[in-house]
């Protein structure tokens, strides 16, 4: 899992420092199919569901799966990039929002709140605690914020493939038996965090899943392993070799 974790993190790094006002997300798109296929590994989502695109490329009030198209960036816009490589056989899954050129004060709180709440969960990913652990720790950090977790769509486990068991939801669901964390175990934590309300609706793209209330959205998601201590996050892009460096 190390190597296509790496592989993910890079490329998402890549894509980050690639995005610009003026940008079509197919372009963006296009950039990292060219990116992951240089670091010889492929789109984990591509045609997977029959998915059409290399990458998860969603704007503003857009939450996830938002499709590559000719919608050209602004400044000002955010981006929830979300990548997914499959290198040797396992999978990478990882996801970040950036801001376009810059963004508003408003916007750039959403990001950073989402953002710590995914450590924040990542924090409770220990032997011995529940996948409830997580949940409960993101969704207290985001509601305590004034902002909403997305119900409709959760972590998971990852590995061979791109979802696996346990689901990990980023809210108490109530249920008193979650998974038991276990080392060894490869999960996908993702905060997908709203500035207003909780609701969401799917486009007629059949992918494209936005806000009810059109407000802004943010996407953040690392792959975690659970070890004999600290959890380990696997999706950090891979440093440079000191040749590069040099």
């Amino acid at each position: 899992m190390r190597p296509a974790c790496a592989v993910a993190g890079t490329v998402l790094e890549e894509i980050a420092n690639f995005i610009r006002p003026g940008m079509t997300t197919r372009q963006i798109d296009n950039f990292a199919a060219e990116r992951i296929k240089a670091h010889g590994a492929r789109s984990a989502f591509l045609g997977y569901r029959k998915y059409p695109c290399h990458t998860c490329l969603s704007v503003n009030e857009e939450v996830v799966h938002g499709l590559a198209t000719e919608r050209e960036l602004k400044f000002g816009d955010i981006v929830s990039v979300d990548v997914g490589v499959t290198y040797k056989g396992f999978i990478g899954d990882t996801a970040r929002t950036v801001s376009v050129g810059g963004c508003s004060v408003k916007a750039q709180r959403l990001l950073d709140v989402t953002e710590q709440s995914l450590y924040l969960g990542i924090a409770q990913a220990k032997p011995g605690n529940r996948v409830l652990d997580i949940s409960q720790a993101v969704q207290r950090y985001v509601e305590a914020n004034g902002y909403s977790v997305v119900r409709e769509f959760v972590g998971h486990g990852v590995g061979r493939t791109v979802h696996e068991e346990p689901q990990v939801p980023n809210f108490d669901e109530g249920k008193k038996n979650s998974p038991k964390l276990k080392p060894g175990m490869t999960i996908a934590i993702e905060p997908m965090v709203n500035a207003g309300r909780m609701e969401v609706k799917i486009l007629k793209d059949g992918w494209t899943v936005v806000t009810q209330d059109a407000s802004l959205s943010a996407h953040f998601e690392h792959t975690v392993l659970i070890t004999d201590g600290e959890p380990e996050i696997m999706t950090w892009a891979k440093k440079p070799s000191a040749s590069k460096v040099a």
